[in-house]
């Protein structure tokens, strides 16, 4: 039973321990030591062990004396080092932050942490660092695992963590979600607060990044979506947004998909991979079609002019990051101008669908330096729009592939829903 423990999705843990099939203790402790075994990957940034212990023994004390049990009590998570978790060491992967511990939860984590679930670590940043070094592949050390959420994937994937949080500007929970074998959430900004991400995140400046949930099990996604979301009185942009049931019916849904892009070349088992998804959707009732939303080569023109320009990393004052602006104020107006109309065109799409079903990225894991870009994923952070990534398919190598699935705004639901169709179909077809 302990391996089979280790490859639990979170929601069976939970049952399990409320049932007191196992303890949290136990759980605990066997992930604990299955981070010791997986160092090789480097993708741990910190843990404390003998902390850990103490809050698992808490939540076995409070289910004996028989205390009203969260929906993750018990149940161990991980958390990127972009993320504040009070008195453990935040450097958000600067050099000159490696001695910052934060006094507070940031609000997901506070809020997972209400539900009883446990912090068993933070997870290493970006796929190679000063702050980190380099992290590998969970399934080939040659390979990058992507990022930035990348010790999240990598943990997530060899069963190091069964669930984490992670944050995404253009893909930094999809891709390395993608790469490694996982799902991931990138949320709709503003339903899960940014409050304690660390680099400072001032949605006003930057309404693409968002934090979320990466995890073996679709149904983990939602779980963990419902308890992180809504407004903290800390972040303007979090808004109390209703939620659909989750998976949403996805039966006469409208589905277009398609995965080319201008000039780049996609593997050809990703195509197979999201013409398979494709069909999945129709067996299941979807009305589907070949067709790609408009502006595919402006996303990233939009995306360098957002890097050029300096931001704050403090939300108090004007701290910039070192950065110089490359833009004039004329060119910055310009930019904030085009994206509002690219952002139009492709809401305008989405009127006529439900879900936009897509490739993660161009390749399977590339070598470190390698990775690919984020062309697949920038234009649904640029549109705000909420994206799943699901492993859909292995290649001959045993490398995951995965898709992604874009709803309409505050639809997460429907994500979901189509996501776990997908997930079911694949598992179904012999994935294990």
């Amino acid at each position: 039973m302990p391996s089979a423990l280790l490859r639990c999705a979170a929601r069976e843990l939970a049952r399990l321990i409320a049932s007191g099939e196992v303890s949290s203790a136990e759980v605990v402790e066997l992930h604990l030591e299955q981070l010791e075994a997986l160092k090789p990957l480097n993708a741990l940034a910190y843990t404390d062990p003998a902390a850990v212990r103490r809050e698992a023994r808490q939540r076995d004390r409070q289910r004996a004396a028989g205390e009203a049990l969260g929906p993750l009590h018990g149940v161990p998570f991980t958390v990127k080092d972009w993320l504040d978790v009070a008195g453990w060491p935040c450097a958000g992967a600067e050099l000159k932050f490696r001695h910052r511990r934060p006094d507070q939860d940031a609000s997901a984590v506070g809020r997972l942490r209400a539900a009883g679930g446990v912090v068993l670590g933070k997870t290493a940043v970006l796929a190679e660092s000063e702050v980190y070094g380099r992290v590998h592949h969970p399934h080939d050390p040659r390979l990058s695992p992507g990022g930035s959420s990348s010790g999240e994937a990598v943990l997530i994937a060899a069963c190091g963590s069964p669930l984490g949080l992670g944050s995404d500007s253009g893909g930094s929970i999809r891709q390395p979600a993608a790469y490694c074998g996982v799902a991931g959430l990138k949320p709709t900004p503003g339903r899960v607060p940014l409050t304690g991400h660390f680099p400072r995140i001032n949605p006003l400046a930057d309404p693409r990044t968002v934090i979320g949930p990466l995890a073996r099990r679709v149904a983990d996604l939602g779980l963990a979506l419902k308890l992180i979301m809504g407004e903290d009185g800390h972040d303007p942009s979090a808004v109390p947004a209703t939620l659909g049931d989750i998976p949403a019916p996805i039966e006469g849904l409208r589905v277009a998909y398609h995965h080319t892009l201008p000039d780049t070349a996609v593997d050809p088992q990703i195509v197979q991979a999201v013409r398979w998804a494709a069909q999945t959707l129709a067996n299941a009732g979807c009305h589907v079609r070949e067709e790609a939303p408009p502006g595919q080569t402006e996303a990233m023109r939009l995306t360098r002019q957002y890097w050029a320009r300096p931001e704050s990393s403090s939300w108090d004052e004007w701290q910039p990051d070192g950065a110089v602006s490359s833009l004039s104020a004329d060119e910055v107006e310009r930019h904030l101008f085009d994206w509002d109309v690219y952002r139009r065109r492709l809401l305008a799409f989405m009127h006529s669908a439900d879900v936009l079903l897509l490739p993660v990225a161009e390749n399977l894991a590339a070598p470190h330096g390698r990775e690919g870009g984020v062309d697949f994923t920038a234009p649904y952070s640029l549109a705000g729009l909420p994206a799943v990534t699901v492993p859909v398919g292995r290649s001959p190598e045993g490398l995951p592939i995965g898709v992604q699935v874009v709803a309409r705004a505050w639809r997460e639901d429907v994500a979901l829903g189509a996501a776990q169709v997908l997930e079911d179909a694949y598992a179904g077809a012999g994935s294990g």
